[in-house]
Order: C-alpha cells, then sequence, then structure tokens
C-alpha cells in the first residue's frame, strides 16, 4: 500500500559541496523523503528556510560565518524545529554535538568516511524521519541544573539507611531526545544514589563525551563504562556507543560491569540486553525507567525485570520528544507506571524507599 502521508521535507546545511551532495545521495531513492535544498552556511540556510519551510534540517557544527551551534541556538530560539546535527566523529567535534543536543537538536549522525556508506544512508533516514516526528517542546533545557555537593563513591548503605536496600540498581535506557531527558532526570534523583546504569543510543566516541557532561551536572560521579568496573553507591555508568554494557554480581554482592560487542542485536549498546542482565543480577531489587526514543528496545528487558518483582517505569507522552519506545514498554506490560520528566524522580524515590523496606 502506498502511503498518503506527503514526503519529509529535508534541508541539508554543510558548507563542503561535497558532502552537501553526499547526505542529498544517501537520502534521495526513499520516497518517504525529498531533498528541497542545500545551503552552504547558516545564512543561505536561513533564507532556504523562510522560503521553502522545511520540515527537518540536517546540520554541519563546523562552518564560516556561524558556526553550527550559534546558528542552532538563534534557530531554536526563534523558530524551533527537527534538526540532525552532522559531525564528524572526533572528541572535539563529540564535545560540540553534544551541546547541539542541549540545545535542542533531535540527534546527531556521524560523517561517513566512505560515500558509498550504505549503513550510514540508513541511519541518516532512520534519524531524520524520527526527527519529523518529534516534539518540539517549548524549552530543551530550564538552564543548567547546578552540581549538588557529592558524597563520596561508596557512601553506603550505613549513610543511606532506610532510602535504598544494598543491593538496588537503576537501569535506565533511552534514544532520540535523551541528552535532555538524562540531563533533567539525573540531578533530581534523590541522593545518595544506588548504583546507576544508562543505556543512551549514541554514536561510538560520543559518549566517553556525554559521561563528562552527565558529571559536571550531577551529583553523584558519572563515567563511560569500562569492562571490570565495580558498581557503587553515587556512581552512573553511561554504556560506551557503539558496544553493549551488562551488569554481573559477584558472589561477594557486589556488582561489576561487562562490556560485549555482539552483533546480533539492532541496536548497540542494547537496553534490553541491559535489562536482561538486571534481571539475573538484581532481581526485585532492580528498577528499570525508559526514555524518549523511537522503537521499542529495553521493552523486552523490563518485561523480564518486572516478572523478577522490580519497579519499571516509562516516560510519559507529555514530555517524550519521540514516545515510541516508554509507549511500547506501557502498550506491552513491561513499565507497570508512567511520569513525565520532571516527575519519574518521585516515582524512583518511591521504589528505593519499597525496596530497603522489603
Amino acid at each position: 500500500m502506498i502511503s498518503s502521508s506527503p514526503p519529509i521535507r529535508i534541508l541539508v546545511v554543510d558548507d563542503s559541496r561535497t558532502m552537501r551532495a553526499m547526505l542529498s545521495a544517501a537520502m534521495s531513492d526513499d520516497p518517504a523523503v525529498t531533498i528541497v535544498g542545500e545551503a552552504a552556511d547558516p545564512f543561505e540556510a536561513r533564507q532556504m528556510i523562510k522560503a521553502l519551510n522545511p520540515d527537518v534540517l540536517t546540520l554541519d557544527i563546523e562552518m564560516p560565518g556561524m558556526n553550527g551551534l550559534e546558528f542552532l541556538e538563534k534557530l531554536m530560539r526563534l523558530r524551533p524545529m527537527p534538526v540532525v546535527m552532522v559531525s564528524s566523529l572526533t572528541q572535539d567535534r563529540a564535545a560540540a554535538a553534544i551541546a547541539a543536543l542541549e540545545l535542542g537538536a533531535v540527534d546527531v549522525v556521524g560523517k561517513p568516511q566512505d560515500a558509498r556508506n550504505a549503513a550510514f544512508g540508513r541511519e541518516l533516514l532512520a534519524k531524520v524521519k524520527a526527527a519529523a516526528r518529534a516534539q518540539m517542546l517549548a524549552s530543551p533545557l530550564d538552564g543548567p541544573v547546578p552540581a549538588r555537593t557529592r558524597p563520596p563513591i561508596g557512601a553506603t548503605p550505613a549513610k543511606a539507611a532506610g532510602i535504598f536496600h544494598p543491593d538496588a540498581v537503576i537501569g535506565i535506557a533511552a534514544s532520540t531526545g535523551g541528552v535532555d531527558a538524562l540531563l533533567k532526570l539525573l540531578p533530581a534523583l534523590p541522593m545518595p544514589v544506588p548504583p546507576i546504569v544508562i543505556v543512551q543510543h549514541m554514536p561510538a566516541g560520543f559518549t566517553g563525551r556525554f559521561a563528562e557532561r552527565l558529571n559536571v551536572n550531577c551529583p553523584f560521579r558519572v563515567r563511560e563504562a569500562e569492562p571490570g568496573m565495580v558498581l557503587e553507591p553515587n556512581l552512573a555508568v553511561l554504556a560506551p556507543g557503539g558496544r553493549h554494557l551488562r551488569v554481573e554480581k559477584r558472589p561477594s554482592g557486589r556488582y561489576v560491569c561487562r562490556i560485549s560487542d555482539q552483533d546480533d542485536l539492532p541496536f548497540r549498546p542494547s537496553a534490553d540486553y541491559l535489562f536482561h542482565s538486571l534481571a539475573i543480577a538484581a532481581g526485585a531489587k532492580g528498577i528499570s525507567v525508559i526514555l524518549t526514543g523511537l522503537g521499542d528496545d529495553g521493552t523486552e528487558g523490563m518485561k523480564a525485570m518486572r516478572e523478577q518483582g522490580a519497579a519499571t517505569f516509562a516516560e510519559s507522552e507529555e514530555s517524550a520528544i519521540i514516545y515510541g519506545m516508554p509507549r511500547a514498554a506501557l502498550m506491552q506490560g513491561a513499565a507497570r507506571r508512567a511520569a513525565s520528566i520532571r516527575s519519574l524522580h518521585i516515582l524512583i524515590a518511591e521504589a528505593l524507599k519499597e525496596n530497603a523496606a522489603a
């Protein structure tokens, strides 16, 4: 059946003529999208946006005259619209890409080394289509969240008596829109916190920078996960981009990180992979949360956690940039309750207290 929906109108913005041609070619064969124009700089893009009224913008970070971040900040303030950032996979560009996501860009894709990279084309198309469905909220962030005083890693249960059980662990999954969601949720969590493990769908090379960004804003420490890393209270770890994270419980009772390159899963890192491991390692003392994102990654793993007695929550449609992953978790009975990103910390705090009392 042919869809009656009009094609998604895309404006490509990049100072490189070669890259503009590559991006347009990667998307042009799909009848669900149409390239309405190509701009070489933000000034040309501004005129084209007014004239062409595109549905989605692909935007380079480094451009002459006004860089992509400056243009994005002005765009989100004056004419909010879905934007997919296109960035080189370097440490400096990764930091800029994280900043772009904070400013309101829907997603980021790494520039390919090879113009014939079919995987890049599929990823770009998927992210552009997701961006077209994104809920553009009035304000991506209500200003920076000030870091609070941090207790030391490992400050335990003696100080946290009645707040969380020694075996408690929180698993969080997010995809498109997750940078904004995590920057709102994590700083609001009650202190001290049990170990936190996070899957955010993000290109390899970007998660280290994102962990650093979270570490600045959170009252606990945030690190990119490493093989064998021991999980402790007041420590959150982020799955490395392009690799899976699972949690195992040692005979001593401590949780440790395991990293895998298993490639037979649709996402890497995979929320299902993480949550299935938490179902085994933490049982009823686990808590899982699914935030904004396209698709249903995390639903099956969350089901396994709920079957073990874990508390399971999802972000509500009210605040989700993309209401795909949370909706799947609720519709399939994996998540037992939902709340907006500004209220989820309350549900988590209640679950921690219930765990501690059980």
